[in-house]
Formats: C-alpha cells, sequence, structure tokens
C-alpha cells in the first residue's frame, strides 16, 4: 500500500491523539471529513492502524524501578543467543532488550518493585543456563527525557 502526504499525516496526528473527533482531524491535514475518514479506514482495514488505546503512565499503577543492565555472554554461537533471548521474552520484568555491537552483547531496561527483587532476578539467571559471563547494573535514580514509541514515518514510504 502506497501512502502519501495525507495518510502520513493522519497516522502521525493519531499515533498522538488517538481520541481527535472526525472533524478536527480532517481539519488538521486539510481535507473534508468524508475523504479523511475513508482514508482512516482504509488504513484500518490494511493493518497499518492497529488500534487505539491510552497511554497509561504506569508510576501511577505500579511504582517500580528501572534498572538498565548491560550483559555479555560467554558463549557468541546461535544456541547461546537464542537461549537468552527466549528467556528475555518470557521474562516478564524485561520491558526493553536490544542486542548490540561492540563489547556488549545486550542492554537491558528491567523494571522491579525493589532492589531485592533485581538481584533475585539476576540469580536466577546466573544459576540458569544462560551463558551469563558479565553484567553491569545501572540504577535509573530519575528520568530525564523517556519519549517512548513515537511514530516516525519513513519518508521511503510516500515514494
Amino acid at each position: 500500500m502506497r501512502l502519501d502526504r495525507y495518510d502520513t499525516k493522519i497516522l502521525q496526528i493519531l499515533s498522538t491523539q488517538g481520541r481527535i473527533t472526525k472533524s478536527h482531524l480532517a481539519e488538521a491535514i486539510n481535507l473534508s471529513i468524508s475523504p479523511c475518514w475513508e482514508r482512516v479506514k482504509r488504513l484500518e482495514e490494511a493493518g497499518i492502524i492497529e488500534g487505539y488505546g491510552a497511554k497509561i503512565n504506569p508510576h501511577f499503577l505500579n511504582k517500580k524501578t528501572p534498572v538498565l543492565v548491560e550483559v555479555t555472554l560467554g558463549k557468541h554461537d546461535a544456541a547461546s543467543f537464542q537461549r537468552f533471548e527466549e528467556a528475555m521474552q518470557a521474562c516478564p520484568d524485561v520491558a526493553d532488550c536490544f542486542a548490540t555491537g561492540g563489547g556488549i552483547d545486550y542492554i537491558l531496561r528491567v523494571m522491579v518493585q525493589d532492589i531485592d527483587q533485581y538481584q533475585r532476578l539476576i540469580d536466577s539467571w546466573l544459576i540458569s543456563d544462560l551463558c551469563i559471563e558479565r553484567y553491569y547494573t545501572y540504577i535509573v535514580t530519575k528520568t530525564i527525557k523517556h519519549q517512548g514509541d513515537e511514530l516516525e514515518i519513513d519518508e521511503n514510504l510516500l515514494r
């Protein structure tokens, strides 16, 4: 599906203002309501718009401590990487897991109730067969900037 400038503007607006009215969305992209809404329906049917939801501040619901962790594995074979990645996917405390190039294999963002819970989690990883050779822990003391998953449109989609 080819996206034009109206489609990309619709996606950008809806990614941050999911509750915008039809009329305000149409006005924002400089189209009348019917053609604008037809575009939204087409984007939904194509699976580009997967749904709408509220962005909830997790600190109000569940106070958790973010911990950043650098992990280096002792073995660098496909089976070791797969085993580690599957364990991270299955762990509800791991919010993000990034495979990286350079001297570190992975960077994790772990969300825990407290440091004791984090240490118990690390201990369980170390006694399991995840091949963790070395890890470094960084306790987040203050969030300076957090963008979340904001939508950025690839200009190549417009061609």
